[in-house]
């Protein structure tokens, strides 16, 4: 348990006055106002507990005979602020009126676009429904043919002060005004279509440009077009979240679009063209003899539109080789007379390290389809 008196630094006999005295000059020195140090705030609260105590005849009495009830803080005040704004008249924060009129907050609204759109870029008109200026008051919360006027109870301070006596001496403590809220001015007849508030809920429609090459998360600001703030205040912003849908048959990988295309066993022996559908629209695609599953054929310029740089990323043709699962008799003996004549046989086959990784690793699924 603390010694108060150690804490405020006096001797047991020490007169009220002495007591006071002492603690004045340790609070004006310890007031986190004046003395940023962390420790201060808690030393400030020990030495105006201890003072508490020790202030109070029948408090000290009790303390000196080893009671030690009244050593919490805040006795008669409602905290550690108040005992502040008690000592110090308010910390020495500024005080005064607050406006009516104050900053719209920022708005928040998803939209979905295609994968070509987000490719292209797009201009979407968007539904919003947010806060907007009353147009019956002009934002000023009064009815027509009325204006706010000044408080009479705080004289168009927003406060009121009261000065009182407590054991450290005069004190004043102020208050937002309670008649007109700590505006400083109170509005005699409201409108009746906002309540007073200046603003109201409306839906508009709002046309934005998507830019070419934006992705899922990329976010689009529009200022002045969020929530419009209480007594008719700026709007914040308004802000587009792209979210990009995801394609039928085309992956994306940041600039790059990848395409997975299934090719007969004997079109890749052979080598062949197929027609495949890229953003851009059908293309032939060449195939070369001899190509292997899982063989990457690079497509340039038929990626993504680069966000910042220009210019486009690429198509990557991921090449999948399907084997036939069911042959007619000719077919087979047809096979067999082929690897015959190749010379192929169980014997022949190696083992080989595998090369699915990477970029390809993400369509091996779809290879097997």
């Amino acid at each position: 348990m603390s010694d108060h008196y150690q804490t405020l630094g006096v001797d047991r006999n020490a007169s009220q006055d002495e007591i006071k005295k002492v603690y004045r000059k340790l609070a004006r020195e310890m007031h986190p106002d004046v003395n940023p140090d962390p420790t201060a705030q808690e030393r400030f609260k020990e030495i105006t507990a201890a003072y508490e105590v020790l202030s109070d005849p029948d408090k000290r009495s009790s303390y000196d005979r080893g009671g030690d009830n009244f050593g919490g803080f805040g006795g008669g005040f409602g905290g550690f602020s108040d005992i502040m704004d008690a000592f110090f008249g308010g910390g020495g924060s500024p005080r005064g009126p607050r406006p009516r009129m104050r900053q719209g907050q920022d708005a928040l609204i998803r939209v979905t676009i295609d994968l070509d759109e987000a490719c292209f870029g797009t201009t979407r008109e968007i539904g919003v429904e947010t806060a907007v200026i009353c147009t019956k008051c002009g934002g000023d919360g009064c009815a027509p043919g009325s204006s706010p006027r000044t408080c009479d109870i705080c004289k168009g301070r927003g406060e009121i002060q009261q000065v009182t006596r407590s054991f450290i001496g005069q004190v004043m403590t102020s208050r937002p005004c309670g008649t007109c809220q700590g505006f400083g001015t109170v509005i005699p007849s409201v409108c009746s279509e906002c309540a007073g508030d200046g603003r109201v809920r409306a839906r508009r429609t709002i046309e934005v440009k998507i830019p070419a090459g934006v992705e899922t998360g990329n976010r689009i600001q529009l200022a002045g077009q969020g929530e419009v703030g209480p007594g008719g205040g700026p709007a914040g912003d308004l802000y587009v979240e792209i979210i990009v849908a995801e394609h039928e048959f085309l992956v994306r990988e940041g600039d790059d679009l990848h395409l997975s295309v299934s090719i007969p066993m004997t079109g890749a022996a052979l080598g062949t063209s197929v027609k495949v559908e890229t953003l851009d629209g059908e293309i032939e695609l060449e195939i070369k003899a001899g190509t292997q599953s899982g063989h990457v054929i690079p497509i340039k310029g038929k990626g993504m539109t680069r966000l910042r740089g220009g210019g486009r990323g690429e198509l990557f043709a991921h090449i999948s080789v399907e084997i036939p699962t069911k042959l007619s008799r000719r077919q087979e003996e047809l096979l067999r007379d082929f690897a015959t004549d190749r010379g192929d046989s169980a014997e022949s086959s190696q083992i080989k390290k595998s090369s699915e990784g990477g970029i390809f690793g993400k369509f091996k699924d779809a290879f097997k389809n």
